[in-house]
């Protein structure tokens, strides 16, 4: 198991501490892989404040916000403490309207 209590409590802040916050590889000005950039574009475009945390910096991050989630993939995208999806969800959310919708519930709230 690589999801520590520590680590588990690192990433709850995190989570916590940001309306919308991204594990990804890289950050939003510079994304390393073509999933991350697709979610950094879509929360541009959506004009909305966000933060990034690079996970090839941190290894036991990388592989404890999978276990966290339950979900295989980075990136991961986590709006008002929810886990939302991956780079296909938060594509999917954005064509359908629905990510806007949650994005701007979660930045009145």
């Amino acid at each position: 198991m690589t999801l520590t209590p520590e680590l588990k409590a690192q990433i709850d802040a995190a989570i916590d501490r940001h309306k919308i916050f991204v594990f990804m590889k890289g950050d939003k000005l510079m994304p390393q892989c073509g999933f991350s950039n697709n979610v950094v574009q879509i929360l541009n475009s959506l004009g909305v404040p966000y933060e990034t945390f690079n996970v090839l910096e941190n290894e036991a991050v990388r592989q404890g916000i999978k276990e966290y989630s339950n979900w295989p993939t980075i990136p991961q995208v986590y709006i008002n403490g929810e886990f939302v999806g991956g780079s296909d969800v938060m594509i999917e959310m954005y064509n359908s309207g629905e990510l806007q919708q949650m994005v701007e519930i979660a930045l009145a709230s």
